[in-house]
């Protein structure tokens, strides 16, 4: 039994599109259906639940008339258009059948770059948590772009999972766990259980299946993130959801692998992406990396792109390799003026850390 995820108090379950479809890659009702089941089976016993889930695209094929997920960007924007109403309406449906009410969130990578509006998506999943609400959250396809978008919704549920605090995160799909080579290799086993993701040796160039956009690659990617949050992941096929909420032994579990760290932090190193550059000395780098020291202007000798105060930068040593991110006091026009100056001197008796400590990701942590 692995009682981390049986005795799991917060839950997120994220599904996936090959999951949610019949063969035609058409939304399929029934398998929406058993979903709500087995989640308002797990909301009446008191955890809170959060469903991630894809689909928005496939919904949207069969009122478009179309056979298969479409290739170019504007299209499976109008899909994901069409689809997400009636996405979001099944799901309704099937949880009302239990007495549960669902709400659905809409994200993109943009809602969670700002501490301001990933605070905004906390307060109202915790808002709905207490109202007894099931919140069901999506990327949001119909705005999201190649440049900004998640990519696919296995790393949107486990950067969810570090924001609700999540306990487990079961990440299902059309594999039943990570094999050691894609699962048709001659020779291919299943890994049960992993502790370090950075020993594995596996194979994971082959993609996803035609309908899904994630392989096992993404689903790793989250598996780190969410490990790294102290939270427990399962991945498995969808058809042992039930078996993978009671503890069963079906899939890959991946043990956490540190303690909780703050929110912002996490998101800073998983999520956002860097609005520019600093590229800083020899003595900030190392008063960074080993004098736990914030960032001040004087050790900065370039700046590179074009950002505000508050949005998140990626530090540069000298030798070009990234010392760290953080969230920025100054826009890049102010700190061409700051750079390279300390407090001390004339014109600059004002100025404020760069990047403050507290507000900072290093690449050691």
């Amino acid at each position: 039994m692995r009682s981390e995820i049986a005795d799991a108090k917060r839950v997120v379950v994220k599904v996936g599109s090959s999951s949610l479809t019949g063969p035609d890659g058409h939304l399929d009702h029934g398998r929406v259906r058993e979903l709500a089941r087995l989640l308002s089976a797990l909301h009446g016993r008191g955890a809170r639940v959060v469903l991630v889930t894809s689909g928005a695209i496939a919904a949207g094929l069969l009122p478009l008339g179309l056979t298969r997920r479409p290739r170019d960007l504007e299209t499976q924007q109008a899909a994901a258009a069409v689809g997400q109403g009636l996405l979001v309406r099944h799901y309704a449906d099937a949880f009302a059948e239990h007495g549960v009410t669902v709400a659905q969130l809409l994200l993109t990578v943009e809602d969670v770059l700002r501490p301001r509006t990933y605070r905004n998506a906390l307060n109202t999943i915790s808002r709905l948590f207490r109202l007894g609400v099931v919140p069901i959250v999506n990327e949001n396809d119909t705005v999201a772009t190649h440049e900004i978008r998640f990519g696919d919704n296995d790393k949107l549920a486990a950067l969810i999972a570090h924001l609700v605090r999540a306990d487990a995160l079961l990440l299902m799909s059309d594999v039943d766990g990570l094999y050691t080579a894609h699962p048709d290799t001659p020779g291919a086993r299943r890994i049960d259980r992993v502790d370090d993701l950075t020993t594995l040796d596996v194979d994971t160039s082959r993609v996803g299946s035609k309908v899904g956009t994630g392989g096992m690659r993404t689903k790793l990617q989250a598996a780190d993130i969410a490990t790294q949050a102290g939270v427990s992941v399962v991945l498995g096929h969808a058809d042992d959801l039930e078996r993978a909420l009671a503890g069963d032994e079906v899939g890959t579990f991946f043990a956490p692998v540190r303690k909780r760290r703050p929110r912002r932090l996490l998101w800073l190193a998983f999520a956002a992406e860097p609005r520019g550059f600093l590229h800083v000395d020899a003595g900030a780098r190392d008063a960074l990396l080993h004098g736990k020291a914030s960032l001040l202007a004087a050790g900065i000798r370039e700046v590179r792109g074009v950002f505000s105060e508050g949005e998140p930068v990626e530090m540069i040593g000298p030798d070009g390799h990234p010392v760290g991110r953080g969230f920025v006091a100054y826009s890049s026009a102010d700190l061409e003026h700051e750079m390279g100056h300390s407090s001390s001197e004339a014109g600059h008796r004002h100025q404020r850390p760069v990047v403050h400590r507290d507000h900072m990701m290093l690449a050691t942590d």
